[in-house]
């Protein structure tokens, strides 16, 4: 009987699971995760206002409840917790689902003025995520800044332009939508390099910030103007082309005076974080005004807009982190594999795979993990004969507690789901989310009783 460990509990690494069990009738699979909740990404990156694609956890909780797959959460692999090593000798097979933990930078002056953060960060803490701790994003604030555009600068910029009322219903933390409810901030700036033809949002998520109820978009048509696929669009098909239509139907339209303003800007280059008199905090962020180039690219004008902001979110893509005892390659952020399999100076390294953002880089939406660990899959099963019988052949659970770590369990799991129940219902809210590793662990190991 083949054991295998998915190391991820987002969608990539519950595919994976989900890919194994349908493609072969016996096999056993543990999904670990170093948080004692699972979905990854799912509950700790889509907006809380975003309802049906968070429903997709009802999806995934059907995986990971199947009864050849096991859920073990608050298990860390690397240092402090378990090596490559070591999970090879618990597994017949070792699937790295691990995503991309980081974000890119700019690279420009100024990056790490206080008041200057990455979107994730954001994201993380009005999702609750148990590692974000600051809580003070939007405090003194008056203007936004958001770099980037696509559709988690839309999601960053739509939280700070709604309404505290409006995500009152969600599960986003007490503490965040109280900041968000006292937040001053009445000006968004939502700004690309590239124009509006190149913009990687789709169109469901920029629409939606057309329908915010005290805000509205405002868009320059003499800069949307400098894009030749917006002055023409009869080359462009699908979701580029609605784009632009949106765009054009928000240009024509005259500004209303609402509460709040989204600013869509394109064609402008982030080149320097400007600090306040004291030298102590982001006070605007210098743009280049660039041009298409002919080439898909922009070039630079040497024209200069400086844009008011005392909050200055970078949005501009996500990067994989190398994880300990496993290869990696720095100019993609990714694993090098074949077919999922991992290489190691360009030979196979028996029973160890990736699947997800750390084998193919962050693309796609989340559907596309479907295909991905169905590669990673088929490679695994076919190399299954090799690998059976490396290992000894006691539950891996047994040696990994042997070896002192103690899993939250799918039971654990469900003790969190309960105490976040209770916890929205005692503040006249529906289900709202734990924010810390104390009350999570504290709420796991809380007797089902």
């Amino acid at each position: 009987m083949l054991r295998v460990a998915v190391i991820g509990s987002g969608p990539s690494g519950v595919y994976t699971a989900q890919s194994l069990v349908q493609l072969d009738p016996e096999v056993r699979v543990d999904v670990l995760d170093r948080l004692p909740c699972p979905y990854g990404l799912v509950r700790y990156g889509v907006a809380p206002d975003h309802e049906k694609i968070k429903s997709l956890q009802n999806n995934l909780r059907t995986v990971l409840e199947h009864d050849r797959v096991r859920f073990l959460g608050g298990v860390e692999i690397g240092p402090g917790g378990l090596s490559a090593g070591r999970l090879r000798e618990c597994y017949d097979a070792v699937v790295y689902c691990v995503g991309a933990a980081t974000d890119r930078r700019l690279g420009i002056p100024g990056e790490d003025l206080p008041g200057s953060w990455s979107a994730t960060q954001f994201v993380s803490w009005y999702s609750a995520h148990p590692d974000a701790t600051e809580d003070g994003f939007v405090r003194g604030a008056r203007s936004a800044v958001v770099i980037g555009v696509g559709n988690v600068a839309v999601d960053v910029t739509r939280i700070l332009a709604r309404g505290a009322a409006e995500l009152s219903p969600t599960d986003i933390p007490q503490a965040a939508l109280g900041a968000l409810a006292e937040s001053r901030v009445t000006d968004v700036h939502m700004v690309g390099r590239r124009g509006p033809s190149q913009a990687r949002f789709t169109t469901k998520e920029l629409r939606e910030l057309g329908g915010l109820p005290d805000a509205e978009v405002l868009v320059e048509a003499e800069e949307l103007g400098l894009d030749p696929d917006y002055v023409d669009p009869s080359g462009l098909t699908g979701t580029l082309r609605r784009n632009v239509e949106t765009l054009r139907g928000w240009a024509e339209r005259p500004a209303r005076g609402a509460a709040r303003r989204v600013h869509a800007r394109f064609f402008l280059r982030p080149v320097a974080l400007l600090a306040d008199a004291e030298g102590a905090h982001v006070a605007a962020v210098r743009f280049e005004r660039t041009l298409p180039d002919g080439r898909g690219g922009v070039t630079g004008t040497g024209q200069h807009e400086d844009i008011e902001a005392q909050l200055v979110l970078r949005s501009v893509g996500y990067r994989g982190v190398p994880l300990e005892g496993l290869p990696f390659d720095a100019s993609s952020g990714t694993v090098p594999h074949l077919a999922g399999r991992v290489l190691r100076e360009g030979a196979v390294a028996p029973g160890e795979y990736v699947a997800g953002w750390i084998k193919r880089g962050p693309t796609g939406v989340i559907g596309t993990n479907r295909p991905c660990a169905k590669e990673t899959v088929t490679s695994l099963l076919l190399d299954a004969p090799a690998l059976v019988g490396e290992r000894p052949g006691e539950d891996p659970l047994g040696a990994l507690r042997a070896r002192g770590v103690a899993p939250v369990e799918w039971a654990g799991w469900q003790s969190i789901e309960r105490a976040e129940a209770a916890l929205g219902a005692s503040l006249g809210r529906n289900v709202v989310k734990l924010p810390d590793w104390q009350s999570l662990m504290t709420a796991a190991h809380h007797s089902a009783g």
